[in-house]
């Protein structure tokens, strides 16, 4: 009888083992005009993130200043292992997490602000809705409200999140999951009605 010789696997050919692709970013780290660039492609994305976080159009676009000096100070030492927009809006987002812990020491009735750019008319229905989730919003973790606007305001996926946010992607799902149950509760209770099964 002929010995067959041992078959042996990879890494790469292990059932459950991925390799990790790099990421191929089009920003260079340290080069001054791919900043710029990114710096307005997302400028405005990370303001509406901040803005439905804090509800303060002004402190949002503060916040973001203050996210895009940080990400300036760091751009030669940042890695393209993600996006770099991800990258952004997880010091962005840090950034407005600081700030919200500031101004509830401060003045607590500020944190709760109608959401939506000026000049944009709503109805009274969407205005009396919008008025009542950014309220049940602010009655949500920062984390977990984060995680909510990220997800169905700006339509990231759960991977992208975790991206940006620093932290697993089941965390997200999680984070998500318990965000909603406690949303559901608060409008629920806003309007008198027990909540769904």
């Amino acid at each position: 009888m002929i010995d067959a010789p041992a078959l042996t696997r990879t890494d790469a050919q292990r059932p459950g083992k991925r390799r990790a692709e790099p990421y191929q970013s089009p920003y260079q780290p340290g080069n001054e005009a791919d900043f710029e660039r990114l710096y307005e492609a997302s400028f405005s994305k990370i303001v509406a993130t901040l803005t439905a976080l804090l509800r303060d159009r002004a402190a949002a676009e503060d916040c973001a200043q203050t996210a895009f000096e940080r990400a300036y100070r760091k751009w030669p030492t940042w890695q393209p292992f993600a996006p770099a927009e991800a990258w952004v809006h997880r010091i962005a987002i840090n950034t407005a997490i600081s700030h919200q812990r500031k101004m509830r020491l401060r003045e607590a009735d500020e944190l709760v602000r109608r959401m939506g750019p000026p000049g944009y008319v709503l109805n009274a229905q969407d205005q009396t809705e919008r008025y009542d989730l950014a309220a049940a919003l602010a009655q949500l973790p920062p984390k977990q409200a984060a995680v909510i606007v990220l997800r169905h305001y700006h339509g990231y996926t759960n991977r992208a999140i975790a991206q940006a946010v620093g932290v697993p992607e089941r965390t997200i799902a999680s984070r998500l999951l318990t965000a909603k149950q406690k949303l559901r509760r608060i409008l629920t209770a806003e309007d008198g009605m027990r909540p769904a099964a």
